[in-house]
């Protein structure tokens, strides 16, 4: 112990004098009320907080960094996990709303999911991944718990493209469930509308829209849409009647193909036939 303690003060006596100095400096500094001193005393633990504070500040700078970043990425992480939550809410009501239709239609429905789609402002189509594997046939509606979408326009073994109602190629023959008016609904680049209804003819806002029994390739009575307004009512002998289709087509993602094919023999006396390429 002595030895150790020897070999300490040989080689570290300076640095035990300064500490010793130190201290009784402080001590000194403490005990004595001058006002010289005091002023010294003052400055000395002003400059020692405020060295202090920097080197804190900078610390905690560092700190606060690193927290943030984790902050920020656990952020992140949990920003993905309530994108897909509220993905799987969604997928989850379509869902729902098509096997509700399932268990109410009488009529065979082959369900289908959207693997692409083309909705530019004049030919809006959908590929479903079904085909004539499936039963699909060119012909076909297709529809989810809303409404109409469109009608199968081809077909191969695994796939089929369906021209939806946002399609200038596309009219079809619709009545008007209230007052059991009909006339052909087409998609004009911006909206639906009923054209060349005659000024007689009994719409109303509001007016739920569905496929008529005159048609000769849809099925009557599948929901279309309402009556969102009348136009050319001051001018001319016809009114245009806009309509608001049921069906989110930008949403859209799972569908039902109805399976059935209407007789051709009206095929070309069809008001809303369309041509098939």
């Amino acid at each position: 112990m002595f030895r150790l303690l020897s070999y300490l003060w040989s080689n570290f006596k300076e640095y035990f004098i300064l500490i010793l100095l130190l201290l009784i400096s402080f001590i000194t500094l403490s005990l004595n009320n001058k006002a010289e001193l005091q002023n010294v005393r003052a400055v000395s633990f002003g400059s020692f907080a405020a060295v202090s504070s920097i080197f804190s500040d900078i610390i905690n700078t560092s700190s606060l960094r690193n927290e943030n970043e984790k902050l920020r990425f656990k952020n992140a992480e949990l920003m993905l996990e309530v994108s897909k939550l509220r993905q799987y809410g969604i997928q989850n009501q379509e869902l729902k709303g098509l096997v509700g239709l399932k268990d109410t239609a009488n009529q065979p429905l082959i369900p289908a999911a959207i693997i692409s789609k083309s909705l530019n402002q004049f030919q809006g189509s959908f590929t479903l991944n079904v085909g004539n594997e499936k039963g699909v046939k060119i012909g076909m509606p297709v529809l989810n718990d809303a409404g109409l979408i469109g009608i199968v326009y081809l077909v191969s073994d695994s796939y089929s493209i369906v021209r939806t109602l946002k399609n200038v190629d596309l009219k079809i023959t619709v009545k008007d469930e209230r007052s059991r008016v009909d006339g052909v609904m087409k998609w004009n680049g911006s909206e639906f509308a009923i054209v060349n209804v005659p000024k007689t003819y009994d719409f109303k806002e509001g007016d739920r829209i569905i496929t008529s029994d005159l048609s000769s390739i849809l099925p009557a009575a599948i929901p279309v849409g309402i009556v969102k307004g009348l136009k050319n009512l001051e001018t001319g002998i016809f009114n245009e009647i806009v309509i608001q289709s049921f069906v989110n087509f930008d949403k859209t993602e799972n569908v039902f193909v109805l399976g059935i094919v209407q007789s051709k023999e009206k095929e070309y006396l069809e008001l809303n036939f369309y041509n098939r390429r």
